[in-house]
């Protein structure tokens, strides 16, 4: 058994910081202007854990070794990868539908072998900017391979937790796929399966040792709910594990008999913490924010309570993580 599950035993691990009240009414506080303030009683907050989110996209090339071992050294507390499949049914390490979107080959993965994509260059497309401020695409004369999930597994301490997020279609060859490397790996204790596909819950209920979040859909109507109709209807069960963008662009539509109006709301907070305490009606409910890539939104998430966030650079928010976790005040 790994010696470091994610969020298990959070009270233990994690790193808790004081949120105290303020200003006329808090508790403690003396109705006499005159009267010394009493001492004002800490609330106690967790401060949530960093994933790096396809092993760190913004510092180094996604979903590649390299991006692993550098959010490994930024003390990322556990890594997000994204899998699809080889043309020879190898589940390997990428996220978009073709190749061509971050590297130096085109096509889909499903048309290359698994030896064939490690000798792309997975960071062709990576750039960073120089001291001048110029761009500049340093991983061009360092290439850098899209490795197979086993690769993955074996460059990531046993005490790492792995969230891995199910990309392409259909979902059963893959799952099976999936499946098979972590029996290897002996891995199934410390990964935990996510998709936005909800044919992967199905799929993945053949294997019961498959830890998964729940499916994506349920995790949206239960956050529409509360965002619009201010109601906590049919929280998630004991043990669920849940994750929805921190902020997002939503659209709501209104269906008229001839027709329909459309209004979007640009950078909606769908993790408030009536949504947080909707979700956590029943026990050892686990909630991660994906998308928060600022200090600003690392603290309004702490406030609202999730477990876990989902960044894109441990090499900017885990500083971020540490000087909140000197002391910070929530609304």
């Amino acid at each position: 058994m790994p010696t470091r599950t994610l969020l298990a035993g959070l009270a233990a691990t994690a790193l808790w910081v004081t949120a105290c009240a303020s200003g006329p009414g808090a508790p403690g506080a003396s109705s006499a202007s005159s009267a010394a303030p009493a001492p004002m009683q800490p609330t106690r907050h967790a401060v949530p854990l960093i994933i790096a989110h396809r092993g760190g996209t913004g510092d180094a090339p996604e979903n590649t070794l390299a991006a692993i071992r550098t959010a490994l050294a930024n003390h990322a507390d556990a890594i997000w990868l994204t899998v699809q499949l080889s043309r020879d049914g190898v589940p390997v390490l990428y996220r978009p539908a073709d190749l061509a979107a971050l590297t130096d080959a085109s096509g889909p993965v499903a048309a290359k072998t698994a030896a064939e994509l490690a000798r792309v260059n997975a960071g062709w497309q990576f750039k960073t900017k120089d001291a001048a401020g110029n761009e500049v695409y340093p991983w061009r004369a360092a290439p850098v391979g899209i490795p197979t999930l086993a690769d993955a597994l074996a460059a990531i301490p046993a005490d790492v937790p792995v969230i891995l997020d199910m990309k392409a279609l259909p979902a059963a060859p893959q799952a099976a796929a999936v499946a098979k490397v972590l029996d290897a790996a002996q891995a199934w204790d410390r990964v935990r399966l996510y998709s936005t596909e909800a044919a992967y819950q199905q799929a993945f209920a053949a294997w019961p040792q498959a830890r998964q979040f729940e499916s994506r859909d349920a995790t949206r109507e239960r956050l529409a709910t509360v965002a619009l109709a201010q109601a906590c209807e049919a929280p998630p069960p004991a043990g669920t594990w849940a994750a929805f963008e921190f902020r997002r662009q939503v659209e709501l539509v209104e269906r008229f008999t001839l027709g329909e109006g459309r209004s979007m709301v640009k950078g909606a907070t769908l993790w408030t913490p009536a949504a947080v305490q909707c979700f956590r009606t029943h026990a050892d409910v686990h909630l991660v924010a994906i998308a928060v890539n600022d200090a600003a939104d690392y603290q309004a998430a702490a406030c609202a309570g999730v477990d876990a966030v989902l960044a894109d650079s441990p090499r900017q928010m885990v500083p971020v993580r540490q000087a909140l976790a000197r002391g910070y005040r929530c609304p």
